[in-house]
């Protein structure tokens, strides 16, 4: 309701949508070679993703099979070999043509994976450097935050304007660290101010950096940038208000961190 009111569609209605996509779907028929591919090598990607986790349930974190694999299998390496494996696959072996081309991969709007990319570096840094304790420490000094509600609240902004310039997994990553250190040394429960952290980090919504999806919509090039920080300013401050507000019920409810 929110994004109709904020951006207003000019076209209510598609004629003939529904008559298309059954067309399509009737003429697509089988799959194709190089879609039996891209769903090998993403079965691939995903497996050695998870063979480590796999490894850890079956024969514990101390076995020499778990620390094998969960040395070399890198997440950042597998993604890497499952792109490779698509310029590998044949669609046709004749021609000597793969799944994926060169000409293909340039094509890709790589602009937009750099600029989701920097964010969780920037994020990584604030962790790395001490800048997040820093102005975690000196935020909460200024602020005077003395009570559950109040870090809560606290803890809720501050992921929330993280998450505005990283990754919402690096402003997680940032945030939670910081708020569980200064609830223990102020003898309050951890639990909801690391729980809000976390929700709040799920609300970046201004910046392209904030998410992937942020950073397709903008790469795409339909959306600019104005009425994407105009529409994500409302969605932070009513989310901020939602999770701060449902705190006391969340206190209520546990019991946990009155």
């Amino acid at each position: 309701m929110i994004m109709f009111l904020l951006n207003k569609p000019e076209i209510r209605r598609i004629e003939g949508v529904e008559e298309f996509i059954r067309e399509q779907r009737a003429a697509h028929g089988k799959m194709s070679r190089a879609e039996v591919n891209t769903l090998i090598a993403f079965g691939f990607t995903v497996t050695l993703w998870l063979l480590p986790a796999f490894a850890s349930l079956i024969a514990g974190t101390e076995s020499d099979v778990y620390i094998f694999l969960d040395d070399r299998l890198d997440e950042g390496i597998v993604a890497v070999l499952g792109a490779a494996l698509l310029f590998i696959l044949p669609t046709n072996w004749k021609e000597r043509r793969a799944t994926l081309t060169w000409s293909d991969a340039a094509r890709i709007d790589w602009g937009t994976i750099i600029l989701f990319g920097t964010g969780i570096i920037f994020g990584s840094l604030l962790a790395a450097t001490g800048l997040a304790e820093t102005i975690g420490a000196a935020a909460s000094e200024n602020l005077g935050v003395t009570n559950i509600v109040t870090i809560t609240a606290f803890s809720a902004i501050l992921a929330i304007l993280i998450s505005e310039t990283t990754s919402n997994t690096a402003s997680a990553a940032v945030v939670v660290p910081i708020v569980i250190p200064l609830c223990i040394a102020m003898g309050l429960d951890p639990f909801i101010p690391a729980l809000a952290a976390t929700f709040a980090a799920s609300f970046g919504f201004m910046l392209p950096v904030s998410t992937p999806q942020n950073a397709i919509v903008y790469g795409s090039g339909a959306v600019p940038i104005t009425r994407m920080i105009r529409t994500g300013v409302v969605f932070d401050i009513l989310g901020a208000i939602l999770i701060i507000s449902i705190v006391p019920v969340m206190i209520a409810v546990t019991g946990i961190g009155g």
